[in-house]
């Protein structure tokens, strides 16, 4: 174990899901680094698609349609993991005790324990985005976020406002935070029931597909369909799953809770939860922006949480890892 970090096993390496993206993402590191720029040549070959125009210069909304932003935020996870392994030299089996993403982050989470390549990774989230915004008609479902419930509270009030239609918790994001998704009438009752029993804050979201919830069952079809036909290999660490908030490594066992993944609940609290049990006192969110430090925060203010995803937080990370050398 020369050279392991003094924290190794006590890592985790945290990959962001859609909401993230931004036109300029990952630019900056593309010219500063040449290992960068591969992975965004290879995510572009992958697709046949000149993705990373888009990402560079937008505009927003293209960037923004799923099919695009989902390989587009796990290209730039990807580059910056490949920066930090060759200027940090960053060796996850070795520096990290475990691997997540939050929905299309666990894709990259995957492609950085090896799992799945860069390739694989771009083309089955190209699919993924597509299926999901083609499962339902839009306009015909929503998703909303209640603020100031528990889970358990906020899954009273998606099944109360249900109906005869569908109302589900799509993700337990962090204490109080829970977004819940379905029939669009369904959601915008949760939102009015949400705030009869306490809740801060109820609001319906940007988004143009209901994630993660029953509705999407023919994207489920779709990614059971493609995963079939892909190969997934063994993580070099161990990956904590979304659906059940707990490490995952056998092949089969990924693709299946893959497959659920997509209309079950993203337990992303409860995946912090169980890293911070497991000794993990440190993440580090590699990619684009900081949704998942500022989320980490909430559910375990003793977990260190930092973002690396532009050349300057590169040279941060360099800079925390060697201190001699800074």
């Amino acid at each position: 174990m020369s050279g392991a970090t003094p924290q190794g096993s006590h890592t985790a390496f945290i990959f962001p899901g859609q909401g993230s993206q931004a036109v300029g993402m990952g630019k900056a590191l593309a010219d500063r680094f040449p290992v960068a720029k591969a992975v965004f040549d290879e995510v572009d070959a992958a697709l046949n698609d000149k993705l990373s125009a888009i990402m560079w210069d937008g505009p927003a909304d293209t960037l923004t349609l799923t099919a695009n932003a989902q390989p587009a935020l796990m290209a730039v996870s990807l580059a910056t993991l490949r920066v930090l392994e060759s200027e940090a030299g960053l060796d996850l089996a070795r520096d990290a005790a475990f691997v997540a993403g939050h929905s299309l982050g666990e894709y990259s989470a995957l492609a950085a324990a090896g799992a799945l390549t860069i390739t694989e990774a771009a083309r089955l989230l190209r699919i993924r985005g597509r299926a999901m915004q083609e499962a339902v008609p839009v306009g015909e479902g929503a998703m909303a976020a209640l603020l100031g419930l528990d889970y358990d509270q906020a899954v009273a009030v998606a099944a109360e406002a249900a109906g005869d239609e569908v109302c589900e918790a799509a993700n337990d994001n962090a204490p109080g935070q829970v977004v819940v998704s379905g029939s669009k009438a369904a959601v915008e009752r949760a939102c009015i029931i949400a705030k009869e029993k306490g809740a801060m804050k109820a609001m319906l979201l940007p988004v143009s597909a209901p994630f993660h919830c029953r509705l999407m069952g023919p994207a489920a079809e779709a990614m059971e369909m493609a995963l079939a036909g892909s190969t997934v290999m063994t993580p070099r660490l161990p990956v904590v799953a979304n659906v059940r908030a707990s490490p995952v490594t056998d092949p089969q066992e990924i693709i299946r809770l893959l497959v659920e993944q997509v209309t079950g609940t993203v337990r992303w609290r409860e995946s912090v939860i169980y890293m911070a049990g497991a000794g993990i006192n440190r993440v580090v969110e590699v990619g684009a922006g900081k949704v998942l430090c500022g989320l980490v925060k909430r559910i375990d203010k003793a977990i260190a949480a930092t973002n690396v995803g532009t050349p300057d937080e590169v040279a941060a990370f360099i800079a925390a890892r060697n201190p001699s050398a800074a």
